[in-house]
């Protein structure tokens, strides 16, 4: 049985990894090929181009690699048609997997799709891709099922493969005990793991703790950068400041942290698996802050906020304000903004310090909704569910909760 995968994404190379392991064990017989990254290679997969090594955001660096994509989408098709392919797995990556999935349909391979755009957020119109060209929807949060079920749409919820990764993973205790052995409050700086997101994010959290400080002068900083690149621009930017820059430490930095003011991403995942009580922030260009005042159609941009409320539907096209009197709770503030919003978000960090009683609150609703939704068993619910269909054998395939 050959597989064959596009992934575009550093997280969904790891996904994909663990989804490839898994299917072997299930169906020794799998080959894997297609497009990814080296996690997956590890795993045994044939990659044919290392396409996580393009992750790009928005349209701009879409438009400046047009040519490599086109060039990759007529190499799929051409493997596709010398090839016999049993199945087409696509995670994330929409602009590109669209063309992959096209051309799968064209040679009558069926599509799953692992980690679907999240159209019920931007763009619903385009369903009709997913009708037309993807024959499962494999959904990892709780309210899409219905969603795109509701559309037309074969659907099933296995939950969301972070959480595998995260259950797996073993702490450094020695590095744990070093930082908790100062006795201090600790409140932890994310500026994001893309290089933009950090540009456009470090800002408002080095602003935010400065004022954190002055109001609260016992909380300590230190902030958890994705790589050495991103460590050496944040320690020119915090050249003056008193923070702490740590690479490859944001799971031990989480489990001594107190609070946390986070760029918002699938980090906002790792925070509610530890129970870290957190702001989310989202710095954006002016033109994109407006673009997404029509577009955006959920109300909150933090997937746990969007677990937590019984409603995702946005009712108006101002982002969520935490600050509002008339504000729908949410699990973590969030802020969607082009403009410096320090002085909310460390209000809010400085509630989290100063009463007790609003920090035991948080991380007692925090871990109600880690208890039905940040479990382990993802992955393996997907590639059930992937072996059932393409052999027919009556494999139980066990929902997420």
């Amino acid at each position: 049985m050959r597989i064959f995968f596009s992934v575009g994404e550093p997280s969904g190379d790891l996904h994909a990894a663990n989804l490839i392991r898994r299917l072997k064990q299930l169906q020794p017989d799998v080959q894997a090929v297609g497009f990814g990254g080296s996690k997956m290679e590890a795993a045994g997969c044939q990659v044919l181009f290392d396409l996580t090594s393009m992750a790009v955001m928005f349209i701009g660096g879409a438009i400046k690699n047009i040519r490599t994509f086109l060039g990759l989408v007529k190499d799929a098709d051409k493997y596709f048609a010398a090839n016999k392919i049993d199945a087409v797995v696509l995670i994330d990556y929409p602009g590109f997997n669209w063309w992959i999935a096209r051309k799968a349909k064209k040679h009558g391979i069926p599509v799953f799709y692992y980690g679907v755009p999240q159209m019920w957020a931007w763009a619903p119109w385009r369903i009709s891709k997913i009708r037309k060209f993807v024959d499962h929807v494999i959904c990892k949060l709780p309210f899409e099922p219905k969603w795109f079920n509701d559309r037309g749409c074969e659907a099933f919820y296995v939950g969301h493969p972070y959480f595998d990764q995260l259950h797996q993973q073993q702490l450094d205790d020695q590095f744990i005990e070093q930082i908790t052995a100062k006795k201090q409050e600790i409140v932890l700086l994310l500026p994001g793991s893309r290089d933009q997101e950090v540009k456009q994010n470090v800002d408002c959290l080095l602003n935010s703790a400065e004022l954190i400080r002055k109001s609260y002068p016992d909380a300590h900083f230190v902030m958890g950068c994705f790589n050495e690149k991103h460590r050496e621009f944040v320690s020119e930017q915090c050249a003056s400041a008193e923070v702490e820059i740590y690479v490859g430490r944001t799971q031990e930095l989480m489990a001594t942290a107190k609070t946390c003011i986070a760029c918002s991403g699938s980090v906002s995942l790792e925070l509610l698996y530890h129970r870290l009580p957190s702001v989310i922030v989202f710095n954006v260009k002016r033109w994109v802050y407006l673009v997404q005042g029509y577009m955006l159609r959920c109300k909150f941009i933090s997937l746990p906020n969007l677990m937590y409320t019984d409603d995702i539907r946005r009712s108006s096209r101002r982002p969520y304000d935490p600050d509002a009197a008339d504000a729908e709770p949410a699990i973590m503030p969030e802020y969607l903004t082009a403009s410096d919003c320090s002085s909310q978000v460390a209000g809010q960090i400085v509630r989290l310090l100063e009463s007790q009683k609003v920090h035991e609150t948080t991380v007692a609703e925090m871990e109600k909704l880690a208890a039905g939704y940040a479990v382990p068993g993802a992955t393996t619910r997907a590639a059930d569910y992937i072996i059932q269909n393409l052999t027919g054998e009556s494999q139980v395939v066990t929902r997420a909760a």
